[in-house]
């Protein structure tokens, strides 16, 4: 017997309203407006309010989720929260989610995983689905990246913005029809040998601050373009499909040549890639949901459209999943 499939019924999304632009960040830092756009195609950023924690993040996405799903809170069985910027060391923000939604049952946990967090996520909800455990789960990705960025170091943080987007997955049965809508598979690895390169220098065991983001940018690019096309051909090989067979790419936006690369590899043309990272940056976990959420509520994504998502964070982790929207 086939095993119960993931739906997506409801995508939402939230940044915060406070914009930082490229001329602003120039304003006090070594760099220009053109240098940051040549280099990672990034514009601008929205960065929270002084005491608008991920928490709050997340709450506004999954509330707008939930109503595009036609779903009350309480009818959910799981809530799984990506994210590097926890409200607090614990408990988890997904309880706090949980109990501002009014969720009282069922599960809510939080993944890190980095950028990578939200195909966690994904990951980790497809599969409580598919063992018949919850018949209703939102997975979010929710992000607070300008509170653990060196605003001194114009190599990091002209890259990041905050933000959060959130899915709500329900259960169905397989009715034997190869187009059948839902998740079709999710992939995630890890190669924890590359920590120095993509990392925050702190934590409570080490030195009880919460640090700041560190990064090699050249050893994350590089690392980047092959393991996201490693991901990317098994997510192809498990579904038995071609590149030309992929209707949208939805990226981790991390770095516009990146996605570039990727789009390349699948030989898409530019307008069947969704693209953010000019307007939001590197929202981290919060990056591949909002994508979804802005192609979802502007027409963009078609029932029965194939969609690939990929990407890549601090761990390193990497991962990709295919979704027949």
């Amino acid at each position: 017997m086939a095993a119960t499939r993931s739906l997506v019924v409801g995508c939402g999304s939230y940044l915060p309203s406070n914009i930082v632009t490229n001329d602003e960040l120039a304003a006090r830092l070594d760099t220009s407006d053109a240098w940051i756009r040549e280099r990672t195609g990034i514009t601008q950023r929205h960065v929270a309010a002084e005491g608008e924690m991920t928490s709050d993040l997340a709450v506004a996405a999954s509330r707008e989720a939930l109503a595009a799903a036609g779903l009350k809170a309480d009818e959910l069985d799981l809530i799984v929260c990506a994210t590097s910027t926890p409200d607090e060391t614990f408990p988890a923000t997904a309880t706090r989610v949980q109990a501002r939604l009014g969720m009282t049952r069922g599960a809510a946990f939080d993944v890190q995983a980095v950028c990578s967090g939200f195909v966690y996520g994904l990951s980790v909800a497809d599969n409580f689905i598919r063992a018949g455990q919850v018949r209703n789960a939102l997975v979010i990705g929710a992000e607070t990246f300008s509170r653990i960025l060196d605003w001194s170091d114009r190599g990091t943080c002209v890259l990041f913005g905050d933000g959060a987007g959130a899915v709500v997955l329900r259960a169905v049965q397989p009715n034997g029809d190869a187009r059948q809508r839902g998740v079709l598979s999710t992939h995630v690895y890890s190669d924890g040998r590359h920590h120095d390169a993509l990392y925050v220098d702190g934590g409570p065991s080490s030195t009880r601050t919460t640090g700041m983001l560190r990064m090699q940018g050249r050893e994350v690019f590089r690392h980047a373009v092959v393991k996201m096309a490693e991901a990317i051909d098994t997510a192809l090989e498990k579904n038995g499909l071609t590149p030309g067979d992929i209707d949208w790419l939805v990226p981790h936006q991390a770095n516009i040549r990146i996605i570039e690369a990727m789009a390349k590899r699948l030989n898409l043309p530019r307008d069947r890639v969704v693209v953010t990272v000019d307007r939001h940056a590197n929202t981290s976990a919060a990056s591949i949901p909002l994508a979804l959420a802005e192609a979802a509520s502007d027409g963009r994504l078609r029932e029965n459209d194939l969609v690939l998502l990929e990407a890549m964070g601090g761990g390193f982790t990497w991962g990709s999943a295919v979704v027949r929207w």
